[in-house]
């Protein structure tokens, strides 16, 4: 097919900014994609996935540019097209690790599951818009859309964690203890425990700890079972536990201390070396569905 002249000078025009755009939002898209100590999203399937979702997404934002500067108003629908299909990427994820969840020891919890499929969900969002600002700065200079990429990157690598235990809370270790057949971490009751094997096991391989909050938006962001429940799961995922189906006496618990907001956890880790079951829970990431802020709140009446 034989194209105008004018329409040959608009290709080439925006030709090198789209695939500017493209390289740097499939690039961040890289960047935001680990597979970590829970091995999720898996290798190399999952990351295949991932990727090609990443390259749709900047190849979408890159080619919005182009679209709005030549007037092309239908083009930018895809847009709304792509926001559709991001979402479906939440719900599959959502959908996959909740099947997941279902045969680990320690569950990772709805809330946890949630936050994973939003951060998913967003990165694809970020791509987009890193691919979209970088072919507009492109248009104008191939350096400038090179330094504008480069920045974008800069913000994505930023903007790929949140806040984490440390930031709210300090760990220490407590004592596991029994009165009779109460189970204690430290001062605060977690459970009863009836079998006198099951509380050899327990004064044997269990380890506990007490988490304290820092503030009272700290202490309300603790109670949320869903954030407690991603301590647990940390700890067992990455150091192991002492547990198998069938044994409800052991599985990991944590209890709250309602007049000063302490959190105590119990569990049994494969390794009991507390410098580094500290390590970990410092870097249990705070769930988005977890944060509160009852400081920030207007409690006035009128």
């Amino acid at each position: 097919m034989i194209y105008p002249n004018s329409r040959r000078l608009h290709v080439g025009t925006y030709l090198l900014p789209v695939i500017i755009g493209i390289t740097f939002g499939f690039v961040a898209r890289m960047l935001l994609l680990r597979t970590d100590f829970r091995q999720y999203p898996t290798y190399p399937t999952g990351r295949i996935i991932h990727l090609s979702f990443g390259f749709i997404s900047a190849f979408i934002g890159a080619v919005a540019i182009p679209a709005v500067l030549e007037s092309d108003w239908t083009a930018v629908t895809f847009l709304g097209l792509a926001a559709t299909q991001f979402r479906e990427v939440r719900k599959m994820e959502r959908e996959s690790l909740e099947n997941i969840d279902t045969f680990e020891l320690v569950k990772r919890g709805a809330p946890f599951i949630e936050g994973m499929a939003q951060a998913f969900e967003s990165r694809n969002y970020l791509v987009m818009f890193t691919a979209l600002i970088t072919t507009l700065c492109a248009v104008f200079s191939f350096w400038i859309g090179v330094i504008g990429g480069i920045v974008m990157l800069v913000i994505v690598k930023f903007n790929m964690s949140g806040k984490f235990l440390s930031d709210i809370a300090d760990v220490k270790e407590a004592e596991i203890r029994f009165e009779g057949p109460t189970l204690f971490v430290d001062d605060i009751l977690i459970k009863n425990v009836g079998l006198e094997d099951t509380r050899k096991t327990i004064t044997k391989q269990a380890v506990g700890a007490i988490v304290t909050p820092k503030n009272q938006n700290s202490i309300v962001t603790l109670s949320f079972l869903g954030q407690r429940q991603a301590m647990l799961h940390h700890v067992a995922t990455i150091l192991g536990s002492y547990l198998d189906s069938g044994e409800p006496a052991l599985i990991p618990l944590t209890k709250r201390d309602m007049a000063d907001g302490r959190i105590a956890l119990f569990f049994l880790p494969r390794e009991k070396d507390f410098n580094q079951i500290r390590a970990v829970l410092d870097k249990v990431p705070i769930l988005d569905s977890a944060i509160r802020m009852p400081k920030e709140a207007d409690k006035s009446n009128s």
